[in-house]
């Protein structure tokens, strides 16, 4: 990891002489010549890493669940709650995902890189195929989510620069091209963690497919990553998402961050006030809601056992694993362990820090993630951090070919087998095939259980407006309309009170008491409106249909 760590610097600087952001006719004075960079494969290899800074966002990809049912982002003006509650528009697009910066890195790279020798050819290949992964991977991420932009080159003057949308399929064409031509050029295994390699151009064109319903091609790509044999499912779930468990197996690829250097202060925003943290990005209890019982009943079947008054308990580990509740055991940050009260305004006579409305950096729905904060200790200090938010994993491809054979075939053994083999990890009993016996019933089991193996990894909102109900409606216009609401009651503080237990909650609470916000989504909302300001630059572009 030494010389990657230490490239990213010296590729930004590299970069800066060579990109054309302000059209400018000479060199900066503090920036590094194109005519003394672009020699050998060292400089290759320096502004390779500089397209892998912001090839990703893993703050973002945090935040990202706060524009579906599963999260909430309290403050508008971190830019993701408009996703949440569908105040969007032209003017007020929240954060945005439109930006040709990282691709413009690329293409750059791109133009230079042919001129320089290398020692070896699968070498410079392999880098190549990395850059172009990189370039691929933000077209289909602006493509999906703003339904086609322009295809660019490098431009010499900022009128030139004014180009119009190229399609969405026409986007669609281009980034799966590139995909099919890069994943054999693409060492196996990449030779540091965070670079991209054959399972990683898989992944995305696996997610790529499976988002637009290509579901062979989804199912292959799937296969594909299972053929490597290179990636399995951790032993551990807590593991994924600790610093500890950087270079699990089932890792493809991640954002890699390092204090003190290039630092994830994102994770010190996820904290709650008693923690020092905003409570910027917390869960709600619609995902609370998804996690089935321990017995593999969901929350609302008759007999399984679920109590509404004690909420939180026999129900699917991986919802204490991902989420920190009310009553639950925690470690706080000078070490010592506490219980989570987030539903009393006082405690033992005091004001209660975490208390729901104690304050603006409280979590407003009472939950706070425990995926990457827990526990705190793992981080010297919680604003600059290096956790390394996880962009493909495993499990999601176990998820995505058992979608897509369901789609294509309906229930087989080796949907169940896919599936089972992620419930097993945190002890959930194998998919009753009774149950979950025709087509419709198991594409309803594998939507929850995608819901809440990747709560939180910034998949939800893509997942809920691909998917259809029976009528044909999205499901956002379903989930993302109405009432967000959190829950009342009280904790115990005794120790000795079962961590699942201490929390008692009030089912007769009033509606003003649960109260957090009125959310909407509209059917233009599918996609995000183009910011008003890159319409202003470019008189070429044309609006989302809403906006």
């Amino acid at each position: 990891m030494k010389r990657f760590k230490n490239y990213i610097v010296l590729g930004m600087a590299a970069l800066l002489g060579t990109s054309c952001s302000d059209f400018l006719d000479v060199t900066p004075k503090d920036a590094l010549s194109p005519s003394t960079t672009w020699q050998t494969e060292t400089d290759a290899e320096k502004f390779a890493i500089g397209c892998y800074d912001g090839w990703e966002d893993g703050g973002q990809l945090l935040y990202f669940d706060c524009g579906s049912d599963f999260g909430y982002n309290n403050f508008s003006w971190e830019g993701y709650r408009p996703w949440g509650d569908g105040t969007l528009s032209a003017s007020n697009t929240g954060a945005s995902l439109y930006s040709f910066t990282t691709i413009r890195r690329c293409n750059t790279f791109l133009e230079n890189v042919e001129a320089i020798p290398f020692s070896d050819e699968n070498v410079k290949n392999d880098l190549i195929a990395q850059v172009r992964f990189i370039r691929a991977y933000q077209y289909f991420k602006m493509n999906w989510w703003y339904g086609g932009v322009p295809i660019i080159d490098n431009y010499e003057s900022a009128e030139e620069a004014q180009v119009p949308r190229n399609t969405e399929e026409e986007v669609r064409t281009f980034v799966e091209q590139e995909l099919d031509a890069i994943t054999p050029m693409l060492n196996n295994a990449p030779a540091e963690r965070g670079r991209a390699a054959k399972g990683a151009a898989l992944a995305l064109r696996m997610r790529e497919a499976l988002y637009y319903e290509d579901w062979a091609t989804a199912k292959d790509r799937a296969q594909q990553i299972i053929d490597l044999g290179l990636y399995s499912l951790d032993p551990s779930y807590t593991n994924l998402f600790s610093n500890a468990g950087k270079d699990s197996p089932e890792i493809i690829m991640a954002v890699q961050y390092i204090n003190n250097l290039k630092g994830l202060g994102v994770i010190g925003q996820m904290y709650n006030n008693g923690n020092g943290g905003w409570s910027s990005i917390v869960p709600t209890h619609n995902l609370l809601d998804t996690y089935e019982m321990e017995n593999g009943m969901t929350i609302d079947e008759a007999g399984s056992g679920y109590d509404p008054v004690h909420p939180f308990a026999n129900r699917d580990p991986r919802m204490a694993m991902s989420i920190c509740f009310p009553g639950q055991d925690y470690v706080k940050a000078d070490g010592t362990s506490g219980i989570f009260n987030t539903l009393d305004r006082q405690i033992d006579g005091a004001n209660n820090l975490d208390y729901m409305t104690m304050a603006d950096n409280t979590s407003r729905t009472g939950l706070t993630w425990n995926k990457y904060l827990a526990p705190i200790t793992q981080y010297s200090n919680i604003w600059d951090t290096d956790a390394c938010p996880i962009v493909f994993r495993y499990a999601e491809v176990l998820l995505s070919w058992a979608e897509a054979e369901n789609e294509l075939n309906g229930p087989s053994a080796e949907v169940y087998n896919k599936l089972n083999q992620i419930r097993a990890r945190v002890g959930m009993p194998e998919v009753d095939q009774a149950k979950y016996g025709t087509q419709a019933t198991l594409r309803e089991l594998i939507r929850r259980e995608r819901g809440v193996e990747l709560a939180g990894e910034g998949l939800r909102r893509a997942d809920i407006v691909r998917w259809k109900d029976a009528s044909g409606k999205m499901v956002a216009e379903t989930v993302l309309n109405g009432t967000l609401e959190r829950k009342v009651g009280t904790v115990s503080m005794d120790a000795s009170v079962d961590p699942e237990m201490r929390a008692t909650i009030d089912v007769n609470a009033s509606s003003t008491e649960k109260f957090i916000e009125t959310r909407k989504f509209a059917t233009y909302n599918r996609y995000f409106p183009i910011p008003q300001t890159s319409m202003d630059k470019n008189p070429q572009l044309t609006q989302n249909d809403g906006y």
